[in-house]
């Protein structure tokens, strides 16, 4: 069975559609979802809600490493739990095996088998990061059947699972929607475009300097700052660890609580071991407030950035979805609805289970990821080449999409061929030459700068990966130079609810057009058959006696690029190199 799969900084959730009905496969009968927390007890791994309960427990004496948010440590080759090196992917897939195992075994019963997922994923998360987390999935046994931005998969979990979502649906045709998915981890956001048939990423920003975990800090702290002012307790009285990851979980069960009630108290006994002073402090919502206000309005400045970056208002937006676990803490609902207004800022009853809920309807929909926006370079004199066309189909598990490409510098004078990378910053299934561009990075070679202007060939290889990773390979045909750049920041689509996308697929016209670099692409298509139009160097391949010494079939241009691929007759060096004083390349 596929299902969806929500691999969370502080929870993890799968969810599998049954009968047309999203059911989520919670970690017990109260509906909580498994902490994602493991404890190495020597050989023994500790998962999930016992992990994390062992932290809360005083007097245990238990020795043991507790590694919370294990998502964070991703992309690192190695990280030390107690004096143990430990593979990241191998704490990760522990969780990951937990997760599927308690699945599996769900009173529910409604997993037959969980070998294949969708798995959602923040829109911050690097390629590195994202291969280590396939490489986790598959050590716990699943195979990672696509992956989706957290957000995305909210808004569409939203809509499919709305009571009329027809209606929903045609309520929002045409407009924007910005999905905000404040989680334990990160803040995400999407901003998105619902057309006829599919849903648009406009653009993605987010930062995980502000998630729930983040949240968590800030409270302990100043909770412990200000008990510690108040009773005089040493700057060198410092808790154990264990003491303080306890505390930290219960502060996450406070600030939830304190969503609903006025205050909550702080306890813990003996926090202090050097004068065996017990933690005992009261917090009012009003303080809770005034110590997360910062946090909570970095992540509304990142709110607004995302807004600046696309010269669009939050009067332009029609809906304003909140998911995440961090949707419940008043004080981030006021402040959205300050931007945004009351009526256009919605907060589902589902709301932090909303990504693995869509994750799951996608799952079970078989939808799959299309580039939004139209890949290009940028070349000479304005113009832009198509590298993938909006439409382009996404690789799913153990799949690539590859293009390439031969083109040729026109101005070789600084030795170096640059290739800018760019992308319409507005939806467009052809973009026309005024519109702006995003740039998505430059990769550049070493050309000859001896060469003559459009002689020298040079290669560009494109490809997305399994992982939704751009990736540009560059080399040049005379310095054998190569570089190569990879993006993640990219925007995608997918079918709406019901919808079919084929006929978005592969659409865009892949001719390029006139819209500055230092690139040109040599058209190989002619309106006559004209043997001047063929390049020397293939002209030679094809009919070497055009090139006789009385011929006069080749043109005084294709002379000079079929001897510029020829090595020098007399010491056999190639053009250019300062070597050579037989004067054969002059």
């Amino acid at each position: 069975m596929i299902a969806g799969f929500d691999f969370g900084t502080t929870n993890s959730l799968i969810s599998v559609v049954v009968r047309d009905r999203v059911i989520d496969v919670f970690d017990d009968e109260e509906g909580r979802p498994h902490p994602s927390v493991v404890r190495y007890e020597g050989e023994e791994v500790i998962v999930g809600r016992e992990a994390r309960d062992a932290l809360e427990e005083v007097g245990l004496g238990v020795h043991g490493t507790t590694v919370r948010s294990p998502k964070f440590l991703l992309g690192k080759e190695v990280v030390n739990v107690g004096g143990v090196d430990r593979s990241p992917v191998d704490i990760v897939a522990d969780v990951i095996r937990h997760v599927r195992s308690e699945s599996l075994q769900s009173q529910r019963g409604v997993l037959g088998s969980l070998d294949r997922a969708v798995v959602t994923i923040p829109v911050s998360m690097d390629g590195p990061r994202r291969a280590a987390l396939r490489e986790a999935f598959a050590r716990a046994g699943i195979s990672v059947a696509q992956f989706v931005h957290e957000p995305l998969a909210a808004l569409y979990g939203y809509l499919r699972g709305a009571a009329d979502s027809e209606s929903e649906i045609r309520g929002l045709m045409r407009r924007n929607v910005l999905v905000v998915d404040w989680g334990g981890g990160t803040l995400d956001l999407t901003l998105c475009r619902i057309e006829p048939g599919r849903i648009l990423q406009l653009r993605n920003g987010g930062t995980d300097q502000v998630g729930g975990d983040k949240f968590d800090q800030v409270i302990r702290d100043e909770v412990v700052k200000r008990f510690s002012i108040e009773h005089g307790i040493s700057e060198t009285d410092h808790p154990m660890r264990d003491a303080r990851l306890r505390l930290l979980r219960a502060t996450e069960k406070n600030k939830i609580a304190l969503s609903d009630r006025a205050e909550a108290t702080f306890y813990s006994r003996d926090y202090f071991p050097e004068s065996g002073t017990t933690l005992e402090y009261t917090l009012s919502r009003q303080e809770l407030d005034a110590i997360t206000r910062p946090l909570v309005a970095q992540g509304i400045r990142e709110v607004e950035a995302l807004f600046d970056s696309v010269g669009m208002a939050p009067a332009q937006v029609s809906l304003c979805l909140v998911a995440g676990g961090m949707a419940a803490m008043p004080s981030i609902r006021s402040r959205l609805h300050e931007l945004f207004g009351p009526e256009r800022v919605h907060v589902p009853a589902t709301s932090a289970t909303l990504v693995s809920q869509g994750a799951g309807w996608i799952a079970h929909d078989s939808q799959r990821l299309v580039l939004a926006k139209q890949i290009e370079l940028e070349m000479a004199r304005g113009s832009r080449l198509p590298l993938l066309r909006a439409g382009t189909r996404m690789p799913g598990d153990g799949e690539e999409r590859q293009e390439g490409f031969h083109l040729y510098c026109t101005d070789p004078t600084d030795g170096i061929a640059k290739f800018p990378i760019v992308a319409p910053s507005q939806l467009s299934e052809q973009p026309q030459a005024s519109d702006p561009r995003t740039t998505l990075g430059v990769v550049a070679i070493a050309v000859d700068h001896t060469a003559p202007p459009l002689v020298e060939r040079l290669e560009l290889d494109v490809q997305i990966d399994q992982d939704l990773i751009l990736s540009v390979n560059a080399s040049s045909s005379q310095r054998k130079d190569q570089s190569s750049s990879s993006y993640f920041d990219l925007e995608f689509g997918i079918g709406l609810p019901g919808s079919n996308m084929q006929e978005f697929l592969d659409v865009a016209d892949a001719g390029a057009w006139t819209g500055g670099g230092g690139l040109a692409i040599r058209a190989n298509v002619a309106d006559q058959k004209n043997a001047a139009l063929i390049p020397g160097d293939v002209l030679h391949k094809h009919n070497p006696g055009a090139f006789a010494r009385l011929s006069d079939q080749a043109t005084q241009e294709q002379l000079t690029e079929h001897l510029y691929y020829q090595p020098c007759a007399v010491c056999k060096r190639q053009w250019g190199d300062p070597a050579c004083r037989c004067g054969s390349v002059a």
